[in-house]
Parts: structure tokens; sequence; C-alpha cells
């Protein structure tokens, strides 16, 4: 198990942690994007302060929100951490990746392949839900996202 070391999701890490038996690795590189100015706004905030900034960025381009990262930045450095520690898998191993919604979501789209613009077509991730991805015939599957539940395998109409 890999996590942010930010406050939240380090302690969902370890909550995760003393239920499962696994060690948790903190990484500087799973942490949210950084907002500059924006941080710590309200959505309401952010329009009245940062109005033009935040309808370009609503739009999909490429805008350092309040100074801060851009979100391939993010991607940059979140998606080398969790390639790295799943290359250290063993077979049919399975990595836990406790990270930040918008860390998570810019990182599934890099894995994916996808152009940074279409990231927002995944959607948000909920607090405390998961994603699910596995390896395919042409490389990363999403097969579950924004998830409140355990995975259950797809079975073809013949199963």
């Amino acid at each position: 198990m890999i996590a942010s070391d930010l406050k939240r999701a380090a302690a969902t890490a370890g909550e995760l942690s003393a239920l499962t038996g696994l060690d948790v690795t903190h990484d500087s590189g799973l942490r949210e994007t950084y907002a500059g100015a924006w941080q710590g706004l309200t959505h309401g905030e952010i329009i009245e302060r940062f109005g033009e900034q935040y309808a370009a960025w609503k739009r999909g381009e490429p805008v350092r929100r309040g100074g801060g990262e851009l979100e391939t930045e993010v991607a940059d450095r979140a998606a080398p951490v969790v390639l790295a520690h799943a290359d250290k898998l063993p077979d049919n191993g399975t990595l836990v990746v406790v990270s930040h919604g918008g860390t998570i979501r810019t990182t599934i789209g890099r894995l994916l392949g996808l152009e940074s613009y279409h990231w927002e077509g995944l959607g948000g991730l909920s607090n405390c839900c998961w994603s699910v991805l596995g390896e395919g015939a042409r490389g990363w599957r999403l097969t579950e996202h924004n998830a409140g539940t355990l995975p259950e395998p797809v079975l073809g109409d013949d199963d």
C-alpha cells in the first residue's frame, strides 16, 4: 500500500493498514494538486476572485489554478510512483494507492493513455471510494471507478 503523505490520505491509509495488516509507504508524489491562491477557498470564492481562470479551466484549457500545478504536472509526478510500485508486485499482486481525487483522476487518465483534455470525463472520485485498474492486452484497463462496494468480476453471457 502506498499513500500520499498529506493528513487525510495518510489517516485513511492508516485505517486500511490496521484492518489489513499491510504496511504503508508514504510518498509526496501522491499529494493532491497544488492550487496556489485557490487553496482553502470555497467554490464561490474561487469563482468570485478567479472567474475567468476558473472558466478557462472548466473549458479544458491548461490552467495553473491559482498559480499552482497543471493537471499534467500532477500526473507527471504521481503516475511514475504508481508504476514503480506496480512493477514490484508479484504476479496477480494488488497495489492499493491512497491519494486524493484530482491526483487519482489525472493518474488514471495518464495510465490509460487518455489525452489530458479527456481526464475530466472520468469524473470525480468521492471520499472513501475507489477505482480498480488492471492489466489489459494493450495496457492498463479501468474496470471500476468511484466505487463504494467490492468489485465483482464481469461475466459474459455464456458464463
